[in-house]
């Protein structure tokens, strides 16, 4: 029989707070994490649009040695990691006597790719760039400086999947413990918040320009979206075969029943409704339920026309004449982009264990799209047991998970 896979530790760094209860709070009170950024307006953004995040300071958690081999993204990556390893009952002697792997969701490292180019380019010495600067610029950066700080020796690998990242990872690391090939893997994923990383997003007009009103740009599914909003932070997810959870006493948290997955073989950037399509039907049938049983969706929807338009176009198609509540987290945190599909598992079971659906936020016209889904515009107080969520990423791939309540 196929091994059963469930989450036993949750850890969160992301604009909505910096830990689990914060980020719980933050959900329930509808709080956006959206600001106005003007040092994006002074490097020439179109939108200066983004999410709040400070970078942690680890002085005195981690040394000087490993500290420099870390970008942005991988700091949050960090703090993440200790909440859910925490979360989960899991210390350093646990990790020293266990093989353990690593799947995490990254796509880009651009400020110190910027940064040591900027650094040949003016002092035209290489040897200035410094020795942190390769393992910081490599995409396989946060998996690298996990792995080496937490002494992880399972599988260690980056997804690098666009906005579908650390879905897949989750979805990935679900599929080697169903095959017996892993006991336990740290999953997540983590996206850096600087301006160097998302300038190209800005020259593409992907950006919301809502700026005398931040917290109301980031709008999925109403009718008078103008653009998605970039965030970021990391996310990481604990999941585990269940005797062996059982068996270490571990805090079940929740069951991840199913993944879908697909690829849109079509235009590199504009979605289309089959593939998304495809990746929920191969998700539920790959969980085995009644899709009358899930009572929540988390949405892709970014708060761009087109995505949102599908996405709720596949999403009808999929569940027919069943209505269960649909809404977009992006609503408060913006775009997480490579952290977004661990993130919005988080978020969703935070909803899941504290029955309530945080509102769509800025949901106030529905187009004939959205119209045709259950979105509420304000929190919903509501038990549900089983959850989807989708994540959807340029190049036209497409993860969704199933995640059940324990």
């Amino acid at each position: 029989m196929e091994k059963r896979v469930v989450i036993t530790g949750l850890g969160i760094y992301s604009c909505l707070g910096k830990n689990l209860d914060e980020v719980k709070n933050s959900l329930w009170n509808g709080t956006s994490g959206i600001v106005l950024d003007q040092e994006r307006k002074e490097l020439g953004f179109r939108s200066g649009l983004t999410s709040k995040l400070d970078i942690p300071d680890l002085k005195g958690q981690l040394s000087r040695a490993q500290r420099v081999f870390m970008p942005e993204q991988a700091k949050y990556a960090y703090v993440a990691t200790v909440e859910a390893l925490k979360n989960a009952n899991i210390d350093q002697d646990y990790l020293d006597k266990n093989d353990v792997g690593l799947l995490y969701g990254n796509d880009s490292s651009a400020e110190p790719v910027y940064k040591s180019v900027d650094t040949m380019f003016r002092k035209k010495d290489t040897t200035l760039i410094g020795s942190g600067g390769i393992f910081q610029s490599m995409n396989s950066t946060v998996t690298m400086n996990l792995g080496c700080i937490f002494k992880l020796r399972g599988i260690n690998l980056t997804i690098s999947a666009a906005c579908a990242s650390s879905s897949h990872a989750i979805g990935l690391g679900a599929l080697l413990i169903k095959n017996g090939l892993e006991e336990m893997v740290v999953c997540g994923g983590a996206q850096e918040v600087n301006p160097y990383a998302v300038g190209s997003f800005d020259g593409i007009s992907a950006f919301s320009t809502r700026e005398d009103n931040p917290t109301a740009a980031s709008r999925p599914f109403d009718r008078d979206r103008d653009g998605l909003v970039p965030g970021g932070g990391a996310a990481t997810v604990i999941i585990e075969e269940y005797e062996h959870a059982v068996k270490r006493g571990a805090p079940i948290i929740a069951e991840v029943l199913g993944w879908g997955f697909s690829s849109n073989g079509d235009h590199i950037s504009s979605p289309n409704v089959e593939g998304p399509a495809k990746s929920l039907e191969k998700a539920i049938k790959n969980s085995g339920i009644d899709i009358k049983t899930i009572g929540y969706v988390n949405a892709h929807a970014t708060s761009t026309h087109i995505g949102d338009m599908n996405e709720a176009k596949a999403i009808a198609q999929v569940f027919g004449n069943n209505k269960p509540f649909v809404t977009s987290t992006k609503s408060q945190t913006g775009h997480e982009m490579w952290m977004a599909g661990a993130s919005e598992t988080i978020y969703s079971i935070l909803m899941m264990k504290n029955n309530f659906i945080a509102a769509n936020l800025n949901f106030e016209n529905p187009d004939e799209d959205s119209a045709r889904l259950n979105i509420p515009a304000q929190r919903v107080e509501a038990h549900f047991d089983t959850f989807l969520s989708n994540s959807f990423g340029f190049g036209g791939t497409n993860s969704t998970l199933i995640v059940k309540n324990l």
